[in-house]
Formats: C-alpha cells, structure tokens, sequence
C-alpha cells in the first residue's frame, strides 16, 4: 500500500508540473500535439483493436450484459469517431485566455477576467474506452494535464490508446510533456481514495461512470468533483403530439443505443392519446425487444388491445422503483398522465436533472415545459440522444454533468477552465 500511495503522488506531482508548462503551450503547439495523437490513432488501430479484443473476451467470461458489451467494444467506425472528435477539437477555438469582463474602476486600476487552466484533472471511468482519448484531448486543448483512471474492463484497451496518443504527441512536437497525460496501469481500487486524496496537485475529479461509482468517488473525494449520478431522461407526449415524430423520436431514444446516458428511461403520455400512442410505439418498441414496465391504466390499456403474444413476456408491472431508475437495457417505463403539470411535476421528483423532452405542437406548451423541468437538457422534438458535446458542437465532451455550480450539460472546452483577474496598475494604493 505505501509503494501505491508513492507512485500516486509521484503521478499527480508530475501532472502538476507539466500543467503548468502547458498552461503556457501555445494553441498553434498545442493543435500540433493533437494532430501527432489523432495520426497515431488512426495508424495505431490495429493494435487498438487487438487490446480492444483481451478486454472483450475477459468481459464476456466475467459475465457483462450486452449493453455493457456494446459500451466496451471498439470497431475501426468508433476509433475513426474518436479521430474526428480530435480534428474537431484542434478546429475550436482556444479557451484560454479569453477574455470576459473588462472594466476600469475609478482609480484607474485596469480590470480584466480572463479564462485560465484549472489545472490537473483526474477522469475515473468505466468501460467506455473512448473516454480516454475524449478526456486527454479535451484537457490537453484547454491547458489542463489529465490523470485517467479507467476501469478494469476496458483496462488493455484505455492503456493502448493512451499510449499512442503521448507517443503520436512526442513525434511531432518536442515542447509536449508526456506527463500532462497519464494512465495510471493498475485496476487496484485503492488507487481511487489515495489519488483524490491528492489535495494541492489534483484540482478537479471528473467521474464518469454508473452512480455507484460516481457515488463512491464523491464521498471520498478531498478534491472538487463535478457528477452526474445517473440518466434518468424523460420523453412526455402531450395530447396534440404528433405520433409520426413522437414514434421515431421514442424508438430512437430508446433503441440507438440504450446502455448509455442520455437514452430515455421513462415515457409520459397525456391520457387524450393513449390507447392510440401505446398500441403504435409500444408495438414497435416492443419488436425490437423492449420491455415495457408500466403504471396499471397504461398495463390494462395494453392487455386488452395488444396481441397476446406480444404482450406476453414484453409487458410489466412498473412499481416505484422503476420511475427513478436508470436500466442502461431495452426497458422502458411508462406511465399515463392527466395535465402537462403533473407530466412536469413527475419529471422534476423523479428525474435525474439529465435530458427530458416533450413532444408537442403548441409553442405555448413547450415554453412551459423547458422552463419548468429542471434539467441540465430540455428538447422539444427531438431525441434524447443529442445531449452529446459532439452533437453539441464542442468536439468530443469530457462528460455531461447534472451540477449546477460549475459546469452543467456537455462539458467541453471551456467548460474545463476556470478564470483569474488581472489587474493593471499605475502605483495605486488602496486608502
């Protein structure tokens, strides 16, 4: 356990270091170095691939469920999405040095708040692979060094992409510190307490990952952390919805990709339209291997109207449990509402403080609902799925935080710097 604390704390006293070298990198170097790891990613996917299939084959005999699977698993699609997140990236702006306020006071002092590093960030993550590039180049652009650690289902793969990224940064730029991106190579859980103990050289946690990992990491976390526990994301159809879109708008929801965070958990239906809305997108939901958990008025809706044999095996009972939980699988609650007050009501009890959406055609309707859920995403029309910093133009995003002090939604670029006052003078002193 000593030698873990030391190797720890040698780890985060070099991240601090090489942060602040690169607080002073240039964007010109500093796009350079992102250029050198986007190239090694795309002439490294072999190796990527190969490490990718060990942690597929261990998760497979330790028993993950499909959708962890699918969360793990890279193909050379995903590793090229990871190469365009990086492209993206070197095409934003820079965000340090930005300058937010100017003001001059009285005595002439020369006032300005300009965007500035925050310094080491640690990234604590689960199976998806792909945070370590998302992380490390997200931090690296906005002058930030990075200490990932990943978790051990995707621990062969995180390590090779890790290290193709330092070695493609090395290549082209001799400024680049390889310290300002770290892995730390262990699964060893320890690792987690001692290195967010690191009071002083870690300035900021960001976990990614279920909430019991989230949850875990807050408690014991000395350093700040910026969380979102789980994705709990509402769809709520109101009674003038339009069901040709509320049909793509759900299947896509739920379907595209359910293991992930901003897929839909829970559907609301205004009880005008919901033997109509059930039968249709519970049909379809149901052939591509949905459960449907659902309150008694919509469950007695469809064991009369619904074929039996869709109905069997594919419709549940939901109890209370079920409209606060993140299934992260092809289950869906539902539940029939009267008013779009009790829709909204049950979305900010119940929710995650995720992404919610509505499904309306009234302007007056929708304004209601994205200023009275209390949400970090609110859509109207549209799929869940979106709340993605790469859907929102960021590049890649470090993670979707349900904080409301500090960041909140995708976390990009600026997102991930802070700001200092810098002050001119002329001799002034304060009376």
């Amino acid at each position: 356990m000593e030698d873990l604390k030391k190797r720890i704390h040698e780890i985060s006293v070099q991240a601090k270091d090489a942060s602040r070298s690169l607080a002073l990198m240039t964007t010109e170097k500093k796009n350079i170095c992102l250029q050198g790891m986007a190239k090694a990613l795309q002439e490294s996917e072999e190796e990527i691939l190969e490490a990718n299939e060990i942690d597929l084959e261990k998760g497979e005999a330790a028993g993950l469920s499909k959708p962890m699977l699918d969360r793990l698993k890279l193909t050379t699609s995903r590793i090229n999405s990871m190469i365009r997140g990086i492209n993206q990236v070197i095409s934003l702006p820079d965000p340090v040095g930005v300058e937010l306020k100017k003001t001059i006071l009285p005595n002439n002092l020369k006032l300005r708040k300009v965007t500035s590093p925050i310094g080491v960030i640690s990234i604590i993550y689960e199976s998806r692979p792909n945070v370590t590039s998302d992380a490390a180049v997200l931090c690296f652009k906005s002058g930030n060094a990075t200490i990932l650690r990943g978790g051990k289902e995707a621990f062969y793969t995180n390590m090779a992409i890790s290290k193709c990224m330092i070695r493609g940064a090395a290549a082209v730029c001799p400024e680049f510190d390889p310290y300002t991106i770290q892995f730390i190579p262990t699964v060893q859980r320890e690792v987690i307490p001692i290195l967010l103990s690191q009071v002083g050289l870690v300035d900021l946690c960001i976990p990614r990952g279920g909430e019991s990992l989230i949850r875990a990491v807050a408690e014991c976390s000395h350093v700040p952390v910026i969380k979102h526990y789980k994705g709990v994301c509402h769809i709520y159809l109101h009674e003038d919805a339009d069901l040709d879109m509320a049909e793509r708008i759900v299947i896509n929801a739920k379907t595209q990709r359910p293991g992930v965070c901003n897929a839909v958990e829970t559907l609301l239906i205004h009880e005008a339209i919901a033997l109509k809305a059930l039968l249709r997108i519970g049909e379809t939901l149901i052939k591509k291997g949905v459960i449907l958990r659902c309150d008694e008025e919509s469950y007695n809706l469809l064991l009369k109207n619904l074929p039996t044999d869709l109905f069997e095996n594919h419709v549940e009972h939901a109890d209370e449990s079920d409209w606060d939980k993140e299934y992260l699988d092809l289950i869906l609650s539902v539940k029939l509402v009267e008013t779009l007050e009790e829709a909204v009501s049950h979305i900010n009890h119940f929710g995650s403080g995720h992404s919610d959406c509505i499904i309306t055609a009234s302007t007056i309707t929708s304004s209601y609902f994205q200023e009275s859920v209390d949400s970090a995403v609110v859509y109207w029309n549209a799929s869940t799925r979106f709340t993605d910093g790469g859907e929102f133009g960021m590049g890649a995003e470090i993670g979707i935080s349900t904080d409301k002090i500090g960041a909140r939604g995708p976390m990009g670029l600026m997102e991930l710097t802070s700001y200092k006052w810098l002050v001119d003078g002329e001799g002034q002193i304060r009376e």
